[in-house]
């Protein structure tokens, strides 16, 4: 019974299965011819829009071609107007040409004719100039043979002549320039330096080769000199400084070329006394010490300078080789003193006459910074401070400046003529320099020997301590004009070979001396 009620169950499952894929197919049918019908409905609709479309864009690209078709003949039409321009132009400039060509030929068969006449008349005029030649040189023998020279005679007496007279002219009106130049100039010049001079009054100390340390008491003379000279042999070591312990009461001498070792010695000894403590080693230690203090003193008062002076940006370098010219002398005389002053000198002449002041108090400052190492480079001073300037950064202006101011190089700007001036203005003021016996007196012979070379000059001689030279020349082989050149000569002369501080008077003096006797 059971199981005949599975089999029943299962039967009816079956069928009902069957019956619902029977549905799910018809239903799917119905679907799928109504999705055939749509897509009919859409063919059929995009086809009449395409049908459209196409009749649309044919209307267009008709519309197109017409245009087209328009815009080309209307070229078409503005070119041919054009050519047909064109046509008629070329007609005329042919027109033009012919008759150009008619022309020139023309012009041709003139100039043949012509130059047919200028041959001939070249024909008549070279026959006349043979003639006329003839005549000269008969003429020219003639006055020859009355005259008694021939011309080449005559040409060179006339030359002579006129040279003579020209060279008197010459010389008189260069002497009556100069003269007038020289007037105004030095009232102009004289104006401009004693203002400088004026406004700049600057001390003047010589300076010697010794330097004196005072001693509390004449006891520490002996501690000094130390068991069997030690100290005093550690301090001449360590400084590079004669030290001189005579009987000068409470004092000892230090001796030495270079100021700035003299001044390390003199603070050495100076702290050592204070200290009490006098032995080599000690004596080492405060040297060094007393070196270093020295560098950035040195550097301190190199910055003091360049803040009186109102100069800026300079390198630090040479910012410290000025300040040890401090203890650097020439001719007995401060370098760094000097230095100040010149750019002093420098800058107010520049205000007068509207130089460029920083460049020239620049240059007048840095002139003789190569003193400060020309003990310890190969080179003159001049060379040494060139090239410290070149390597440093320093302008083309302050370093013609510089390198001119011995005259080693002619003047090219203002700048370079008034540091020249101010050097020789601050080294001629009385008492600012002084010179050794031997140098002074091989200057007055060289100047003595200098004027004395020239041919005419009799006697030369030096006065005013070198400022001036005065030359006896002989009236018989020099004449008034040539001792106007003759001077100019001597002068030049000095200048480029003789090394002097100021300028030096050249005065040459020719007289006509004539002595007979009486019987």
């Amino acid at each position: 019974m059971e199981v005949s009620i599975l089999i029943a169950l299962t039967i009816i499952m079956a069928v009902a299965v069957v019956l619902g894929f029977v549905v799910k197919v018809r239903y799917a049918d119905r679907r799928i011819a109504a999705a055939v019908k749509q897509v009919a409905d859409v063919k059929e609709s995009a086809e009449r829009e395409a049908e459209s479309i196409k009749k649309e864009k044919l209307v267009e690209a008709k519309d197109e071609i017409f245009n087209l078709r328009s815009e080309s003949e209307r070229e078409g039409q503005e070119r041919r107007k054009e050519l047909d321009k064109l046509d008629r132009r070329l007609s005329k400039g042919e027109d033009r040409l012919h008759a150009q060509e008619q022309n020139l030929a023309r012009d041709k068969k003139e100039y043949d004719q012509r130059l047919i006449k200028v041959k001939d008349r070249e024909q008549i005029v070279e026959g006349n100039q043979r003639k006329m030649e003839e005549l000269i040189q008969e003429q020219t023998r003639r006055l020859e043979s009355v005259a008694g020279m021939t011309a080449e005679e005559a040409k060179k007496h006339l030359f002579k002549a006129s040279e003579k007279d020209a060279f008197h002219d010459a010389a008189m009106m260069a002497k009556r320039i100069e003269e007038e130049a020289r007037e105004k100039a030095g009232m102009e010049a004289r104006k401009v330096l004693a203002q400088a001079i004026q406004r700049c009054a600057a001390e003047h100390v010589v300076e010697s080769s010794v330097s004196v340390v005072d001693l509390p008491s004449d006891d520490l003379k002996g501690r000094i000199i130390g068991r069997e000279g030690r100290n005093i042999r550690a301090l001449e070591q360590a400084t590079g400084v004669n030290l001189i312990v005579d009987d000068t009461p409470e004092a000892v001498i230090l001796s030495g070329f270079d100021p700035l070792r003299r001044e390390i010695a003199r603070l050495s000894i100076e702290r050592l006394i204070k200290d009490g403590r006098i032995h080599p080693s000690r004596i080492e230690e405060v040297v060094v010490k007393v070196q270093k203090e020295m560098e950035e003193s040195v550097l301190q008062e190199g910055e003091q300078v360049t803040l009186e002076l109102g100069i800026h940006g300079l390198h630090p370098e040479l910012l410290r080789l000025v300040a040890k010219l401090k203890y650097r002398t020439s001719y007995g005389q401060n370098v760094l003193a000097h230095s100040k002053e010149v750019a002093y000198l420098a800058g107010i002449m520049a205000r007068e006459i509207g130089a460029d002041v920083a460049v020239s108090m620049r240059a007048g400052l840095l002139h003789d910074v190569g003193k400060a190492v020309d003990r310890e480079m190969e080179g003159t001073h001049l060379q040494l401070g060139v090239k410290l300037a070149k390597k440093h950064g320093e302008s083309p202006e302050v370093i013609h400046a510089m390198e001119a101011h011995h005259f080693d190089v002619e003047f090219r700007t203002l700048e370079a003529v008034l540091v020249q001036a101010a050097d020789a203005t601050s080294a001629a003021r009385p008492g600012a320099r002084r010179e050794a016996l031997e140098s002074y007196v091989k200057r007055l012979e060289q100047l003595e020997e200098m004027a004395s070379s020239f041919s005419g000059v009799s006697k030369a001689f030096a006065l005013q301590a070198g400022r001036e030279v005065r030359i006896m020349v002989e009236s018989s082989k020099v004449s008034d004009e040539e001792a106007f050149w003759l001077s100019k000569k001597i002068t030049k002369k000095i200048e480029s070979e003789l090394q002097y501080p100021g300028q030096v008077k050249v005065t040459l003096i020719r007289e006509m001396r004539v002595v007979d006797y009486a019987k």
